[in-house]
């Protein structure tokens, strides 16, 4: 995977702490702060109907460009959900791999069943197979947060989100709200609002500390996306990244690549 932050050995610590993934273990989800399962029963035209959704908090999220360096400044960050995509493919793919090698082996080629493996990575070693590197769910994203604080507005919240997890210090006054929409439609229908911040180097307060919320159990790291290469990376599928990126990229160039005068190689 490619490295954006421009800063090879913080890059590095970090990324050998995100690669520390054992212990894997899914369990049923009895509460959380953040999700609420719930299925609705309704009629619609005469037909009853049924839907399993999600209830969740709405977000706001951030699109940050420094006027200094004329660069995007992303978070790349560990995700849960991403990871467990993949961990949940590579069990499946491994298990089909398994029982074709099984299929192909005569009958007095197989092991019996009670020698199964003490000495690989079976169940009795604690890894029942190989997992996938911790890479597998780091994603590149907006600053983004919850809209779980009521007696602020969308543009408090989102300024003290680029304070604390980019190090910018941006006011609430100069945050232009781009548009907002509606994602996951299918699971959680939560509205997320984009705005867009110019910066520049006078306003980075730490963005070595901003980018680590260790309060919140979070490791992400702050990276810059160069202008000219902004599309490039928003079209490179392989740079997994989230759709808000892409759009605020795209929405930049048709509107504010101009006043630049600055090629996005598109």
């Amino acid at each position: 995977m490619l490295c954006w932050c421009g800063d090879t050995g913080r890059c590095g610590s970090l990324l050998l702490i995100m690669e520390q993934i054992n212990n894997i273990q899914v369990v049923p989800c009895t509460s959380s702060d953040y999700l609420k399962p719930l299925r609705v029963h309704y009629s619609q035209n005469g037909a009853k109907k049924s839907w399993d959704f999600m209830r969740t908090h709405d977000s706001v999220s951030v699109l940050i460009f420094n006027t200094t360096c004329h660069c995007f400044i992303l978070v790349k960050q560990f995700r849960p959900a991403v990871y467990m995509c993949e961990w949940e493919k590579s069990q499946s793919a491994q298990a089909k791999e398994k029982a074709a090698e099984e299929d192909e082996a005569e009958p007095d080629e197989k092991a019996p069943a009670s020698d199964a493996g003490s000495d690989d990575k079976g169940e009795e070693s604690g890894q029942t197979v190989d997992v996938p590197p911790a890479s597998a769910g780091v994603t590149y994203e907006l600053c983004v947060r919850p809209v779980d604080k009521p007696d602020l507005s969308l543009e408090d919240i989102a300024r003290q989100e680029v304070l604390q997890e980019c190090g910018y210090d941006v006011p609430a006054t100069k945050l232009r709200r781009i548009t907002s929409y509606r994602s996951g439609v299918g699971v959680t229908g939560a509205k997320q609002t984009l705005f867009y911040a110019e910066v520049s180097d006078e306003n980075c307060v730490g963005v070595g500390e901003g980018g680590n919320e260790a309060q919140e159990g979070e490791l992400v790291e702050v990276v810059k996306v160069p202008l000219h290469e902004a599309m490039n990376f928003a079209y490179d599928e392989s740079i997994p990244k989230t759709m808000g990126v892409i759009f605020s990229f795209v929405w930049f160039h048709s509107n504010m690549a101009p006043k630049y005068k600055i090629s996005t190689n598109v």
